[in-house]
């Protein structure tokens, strides 16, 4: 990979995982709800489940879309799903004192599985494969997913150490509660891409 390709994979990726989606609106309410260090497995499944998940678009699950088109109706009804039920987690969190003996963040098991499930993964991974590894050759699939585990280990922990500090702010358990209705409205606004595309 050139130093021009890879400056604007890094650059890309760096957009991509940066900006609010499923991953990271969830990562702050965990950083909120739960803190940092019980939030870091939720953190490494997404950090390394995502960019494995790139890797295998990359060697030909994108193939499958082609072979049966119904497989992506099923994707989207099971993403839409699965992302309404996170924000009803979400909205119905309980307080952090509560949380910390009754509450749960995600596993590092569930994180990486929800990539599989995310719209906004499924978009970042096939336009990364389509634009920095034209060729689906090895080396190229992994340079991309390997800038993306470097890339997802800044976002993860930006947006949970924000979810930490906002957690200081929200102490009142009305404005705790409000906070995570917002969470939980901002988690279902993420899918009018995928359910009303442009």
């Amino acid at each position: 990979m050139t130093p021009d390709l890879l400056t604007a994979l890094t650059t890309f990726a760096f957009v991509t995982v940066m900006t609010p989606g499923p991953n990271n609106l969830m990562l702050m309410a965990s950083g909120t709800n739960f803190g940092f260090s019980r939030s870091i497995p939720h953190m490494l499944g997404i950090g390394l489940g995502f960019p494995l998940m790139v890797a295998c678009v990359g060697l030909g699950v994108m193939q499958v879309f082609d072979l049966w088109p119904l497989s992506y109706t099923v994707l989207k009804i099971g993403s839409v799903t699965y992302l309404l039920y996170l924000a009803w987690k979400i909205a119905n969190a309980a307080p952090p004192r509560d949380a910390e003996s009754s509450g749960k963040p995600l596993t590092f098991l569930q994180s990486a599985a929800f990539q599989w499930v995310n719209p906004k993964a499924w978009s970042m991974a096939l336009s990364a494969i389509t634009l920095y590894a034209t060729g689906r050759d090895l080396v190229s699939v992994l340079w991309v997913a390997g800038v993306y585990i470097v890339m997802s280990g800044v976002s993860t922990t930006s947006w949970t150490l924000l979810g930490q500090q906002l957690r200081r702010m929200l102490r009142n358990q009305a404005r705790l509660r409000a906070f995570n209705w917002f969470m939980a409205a901002l988690l279902i606004a993420t899918l009018i891409p995928v359910l009303w595309p442009l």
